[in-house]
């Protein structure tokens, strides 16, 4: 449904193009259609709001322990442990990740980059997606840059 209305209202606003095209100054004949048009949509698109959430989005529920399993096993957050274990630990870590099936997190604890507590709190899903406030930063810790040359 929502697809259809969709294609209508991609349609009203060709109508309205064409419309807003053919007036000439600043009379327009052709605003009847143009307000029209965009009414509808609106009203198309609120009617197809609805019948979404009511057919679709309501009664969905996370299943937390699913997601929080595919988040730590995620290659991807290595990214958010880059400014704290530098670039080609990070880097580093990812490889050996991705060839033993091990997790980020265990990674930099057992090569004592930062301790479990730290990684939590820089792992942890509020902070990123951003819905907890970075607080609480966790000092940079120097990794001297090692040239692969």
């Amino acid at each position: 449904v929502v697809n259809q209305v969709a294609f209508s209202v991609i349609g009203a606003d060709a109508t309205v193009t064409a419309a807003a095209e053919g007036g000439q100054l600043q009379l327009n004949a052709f605003e009847p259609v143009i307000a029209h048009s965009i009414l509808q949509s609106l009203a198309w698109m609120t009617n197809a709001c609805y019948t979404l959430r009511v057919n679709c989005v309501d009664g969905i529920s996370a299943n937390i322990s699913r997601l929080a399993a595919q988040v730590e096993s995620s290659v991807g957050v290595v990214t958010a442990l880059t400014p704290y274990i530098g670039y080609s630990a990070s880097a580093s870590l990812a490889h050996t990740a991705l060839t033993t099936n091990a997790s980020i997190a265990e990674l930099v604890v057992s090569a004592g980059l930062m301790s479990a507590e730290q990684v939590a709190h820089v792992l942890s899903p509020g902070r990123l997606s951003g819905l907890v406030p970075l607080t609480g930063v966790i000092t940079v810790i120097p990794v001297p840059e090692t040239d692969t040359e």
